[in-house]
């Protein structure tokens, strides 16, 4: 028996009255998904822990079966781990996105944030503006690293873990009450606007029509994380499929290979189809036992509060990730099960991450049953299945 996770992130929705109350994923063409649903078992799974902040940290270690109140540090020293960043126990790890803000005249505090992703921007342009922020603030305290895209990080030495605010749940807001407290990391966020706003990268890339990248914004910030092996745990060699630093992180932390694919990136121009065929050759061809598939592009058509390029990602994921491997899983002739879900909601009415149940669909090759339902938000509160502890899952599917 083979294991497959395949990850929508931040797919789960709320009704658009745009569409009718459906939500994207009840109204995206999903004929794939559509037809394993009445053999699947269906139902709302709880990823977030009561009281926990609803990111893609701890939602995926949830659906990855580690217990957040247990396992969770912080993001920021998940993603130290994909770099290959080493930390100190006294070092705190953060976040630091290149975001764009907008209102060139104002103080910086009277600002608004625009875009937490500045455009998408490439891994080749963010290093470049990388490199003029670490020659500014790079010193003994303070450690800045080129990440993935607009995802970069911050090793501060001997700080402390403060509250910082994730930029993608204040976007379109005025930045003055979300900026962080300490001195230090707020004037370097400020300082970071001057050295960036007409810096030569954003002025061509203002001029191509695409949003700068003006200034750094820390979040996330946390301590050395400690997880078990996921083979130890589980008896099952594990692989990772993401473009994200962050799941890469958590793979390194758990002991599971990392695979990359060529042009995976997470937006919706990534390698759908590379991700699917990497998958199946891990688990055929290199002997994985299970593996992981993680697809970006929901959450961030969520946080861009696209309602179309949301409903086009899931249509994507469906035929080209899910239905390939589902083809070639079965031309092969080994059994094999799939989980599908999403780590967390992100609806595109409020373009960030809730604390919402998500659904889940579980196929089993080997299981006939046929159920009226499909896959989705209704369908899955219908079924009457509730896993409370969404970290249970994973042993569900590895039974």
């Amino acid at each position: 028996m083979k294991y497959i996770v395949v990850l929508g992130d931040g797919m789960a929705d709320e009704p658009v009255s745009s569409i009718g109350g459906m939500t994207p994923l009840e109204y995206a063409r999903t004929p794939v998904m559509d037809s394993i649903a009445p053999k699947s078992e269906i139902g709302l799974a709880y990823t977030i822990p009561e009281g926990m902040k609803p990111g893609s940290d701890t939602a995926n270690l949830a659906v990855l079966g580690y217990d957040p109140r247990k396992y969770y540090t912080g993001r920021s020293p998940l993603e130290a781990l994909s770099i290959g960043v080493p930390l100190k126990d006294t070092d705190i790890a953060m976040r630091c996105n290149i975001v764009t803000l907008s209102g060139d005249s104002l103080p910086y505090n009277e600002k608004t944030i625009t875009d937490h992703s500045s455009s998408e921007i490439s891994t080749e342009d963010a290093a470049v503006l990388m490199e003029a922020i670490q020659k500014e603030f790079n010193n003994d305290t303070y450690k800045f690293y080129v990440g993935t895209s607009y995802r970069h990080l911050t090793i501060w030495d001997k700080g402390e873990v403060t509250e910082l605010t994730p930029p993608h749940d204040v976007l379109g807001r005025v930045i003055g009450e979300y900026l962080p407290e300490d001195k230090n990391l707020r004037g370097m966020m400020e300082r970071s606007y001057d050295i960036l706003n007409n810096h030569p990268l954003n002025t061509a890339r203002a001029e191509k029509g695409l949003n700068k990248a003006n200034s750094i914004w820390f979040w996330g910030a946390g301590t050395r994380p400690a997880l078990d092996s996921f083979e130890g745990k589980y008896g099952k060699k594990g692989a990772m499929i993401s473009a994200v630093d962050l799941l890469k992180g958590i793979a390194e932390g758990t002991g599971m290979s990392n695979i990359d694919v060529p042009g995976a990136n997470g937006t919706l121009e990534t390698n759908w189809e590379g991700k699917a065929e990497a998958a199946v050759k891990a688990l055929l061809e290199d002997n994985y036992d299970f593996v992981y598939i993680h697809m970006e592009a929901p959450d961030e058509m969520g946080h861009q509060g696209s309602l179309e390029r949301k409903i086009k990602a899931i249509e994507y994921l469906d035929g080209r990730v899910l239905g390939q491997v589902i083809k070639k899983m079965d031309a092969s002739g080994v059994d094999y099960r799939v989980l599908v879900m999403p780590d967390h909601p992100t609806p595109v009415s409020c373009r960030t991450h809730t604390s919402g149940p998500v659904p889940y669909m579980l196929y089993d090759s080997t299981v006939n049953r046929s159920a009226a339902w499909l896959y989705n938000e209704k369908d899955a509160a219908k079924s009457g299945n509730v896993t409370k502890q969404g970290y249970t899952l994973m042993g569900r599917l590895l039974k």
